[in-house]
């Protein structure tokens, strides 16, 4: 086969399966946000269908005779074709291992499963969404075999998120954090806490979405590429670094949650925009993996967006929308109050500070649910014991439990430490943007150009041309987990005067 003829063909395999990510994406969205709640079935339909011809496309022997062919010319080829073949020889291995049957069975569970989440967290019903868990949690075990038959179950999937992260790893990382932190969080609980009861007042919904399309503009998220939706847990969605998807969920006596979930959601969103046209519509369009990409979710969302400069940079606009709210409060106190660092029950909403002690519990029931040592039946008791143990919480009830988060329900097991680990990376990324520019002052007046156009040189730009250890090390350095724990000791010792 002549070369050309072999890249023709790369690039409409590519295409074609770009298309029908966006009509399975379509679907998703769609099914989230303005769907009626009873619809799941005839979506099942479809997306079992999408499923089988995406995988009769992608998995067949003469794609991987495509690939190798490609493989064995690599000195012909550009930087970024040889970085699309060689992504796309992994997944080849990958999904050409799983039958058809099954890949499609998946795509029909995981959007049954959405569903009967949504319904089984609203009434508090977890034996509802028990038999769909424990079919979630046996394909995913099947499912690590097929992805790497030579690595623990669990370790496989971390690596669908974190490539070269293993359960090793995250038990160092976590138990350092756990180490550093725990002490902290037991002397401010000695302390008295600032008042934040004003965050907790009745916030009229029509005030919080003007709020949230003042925050995409502050952070130069352009709407004619970046839609905002409402749901039920906030997500972000790219097709292409023209169309960028994000969600809240606006609670009308909690301004910070969707105050903090846009801003959250933005960071993703301004990755994805970032990511250079001449990758769009390949494998490498995208973030290039879950922890880079909520290194920057979260960098916007607490590193920026709960400092005291971008506080005092926005109040004038919270106390316009919200002054019988907000009218005798000042921004310091609005400061103290976002970074208020108390144990809590719910991931979305925890303080900096407490965040990964709620990473750490979903971390250790994934585990051991794929390694088998825990039944899902027991999943709400050991949720419930480990929230004790490690936040000193009682949890009183599994909506405010085992049924708080989405990801379970779209099969997403090894995805949460990815939090964890991309809130470490945005710690040092700030430290080395610190050394090349004043972050603040800009800051300070709601400026977050430089701080973007730092983040898309480094991170953003790429997509998936470099690998994960690649863009850490071009943004961070060598990592260093104790920058992110000094970071926060430092922070909170300020705040409550440790």
């Amino acid at each position: 086969m002549e070369l050309k003829q072999a890249l023709e063909q790369l690039e409409t395999l590519q295409k074609k399966l770009y298309a029908y990510q966006c009509a399975s994406s379509s679907l998703y969205l769609d099914s989230v946000t303005v769907a009626p709640k009873d619809t799941a079935q005839g979506r099942g339909v479809a997306l079992g269908i999408l499923a089988g011809e995406q995988h009769k496309l992608f998995a067949g022997p003469e794609v991987g005779a495509l690939l190798d062919v490609l493989g064995e010319r690599g000195e012909e080829l550009t930087f970024s074709q040889r970085r699309q073949v060689e992504e796309l020889s992994r997944r080849w291995r990958q999904i050409s291992r799983i039958p058809a049957q099954e890949y499609m069975e998946y795509a029909r569970l995981t959007n049954e499963a959405s569903d009967v989440w949504h319904k089984a967290k609203e009434g508090n019903d977890f034996a509802a969404f028990r038999p769909v868990l424990e079919q979630l949690v046996a394909f995913n075990r099947k499912f690590a075999g097929y992805y790497d038959p030579d690595k623990a179950p669990y370790d496989a999937l971390l690596n669908e998120y974190e490539r070269g992260v293993d359960t090793a790893y995250l038990d160092r990382f976590f138990a350092a954090v756990r180490d550093k932190l725990v002490p902290v969080i037991r002397a401010i609980g000695e302390r008295e806490q600032p008042d934040d009861s004003f965050l907790y007042l009745e916030y009229p919904v029509q005030g919080q979405r003007e709020l949230a399309d003042y925050l995409m503009e502050v952070m130069g998220l352009d709407r004619a590429h970046c839609g905002l939706g409402e749901t039920e847990h906030p997500f972000t969605l790219e097709f292409n670094n023209r169309d960028v998807r994000i969600t809240t969920n606006y609670d009308e006596h909690n301004l910070a949650s969707s105050l903090y979930s846009v801003i959250h959601e933005g960071g993703h969103a301004r990755y994805e925009l970032n990511i250079q046209d001449d990758i769009q519509y390949t494998c490498l369009a995208g973030g290039v993996s879950m922890g880079v990409h909520e290194s920057q979710s979260r960098f916007y969302e607490n590193l920026i967006g709960r400092s005291l400069p971008f506080v005092r940079a926005i109040f004038p606009k919270l106390q316009e929308l919200f002054p019988a709210q907000l009218g005798k409060v000042t921004a310091e106190q609005f400061h103290r109050a976002v970074n208020r660092a108390q144990p809590s029950l719910i991931r979305i909403e925890a303080d900096e500070l407490t965040y990964c002690l709620h990473i750490m519990v979903r971390y250790e029931i994934e585990k051991q649910l794929i390694g088998g040592t825990l039944e899902v039946k027991d999943v709400p008791e050991t949720w419930n014991r480990l929230y004790k143990e490690y936040l000193g919480v009682d949890v009183p009830d599994d909506t405010h439990g085992c049924l708080q988060d989405s990801h379970w329900s779209g099969g997403s097991f090894g995805y949460f430490p990815s939090y964890a680990l991309g809130s470490a990376y945005g710690a040092q990324m700030l430290r080395n943007m610190e050394k090349e520019f004043d972050v603040w002052g800009p800051v300070g007046r709601g400026d977050l150009s430089q701080v973007s156009a730092w983040l898309k040189d480094k991170v953003h730009q790429y997509g998936g041309l470099l690998t994960p250890a690649q863009v850490v090390k071009n943004a961070c350095g060598d990592f260093d987990p104790s920058v992110y724990t000094d970071y926060l000791v430092q922070k909170y010792s300020e705040l409550y005067r440790l």
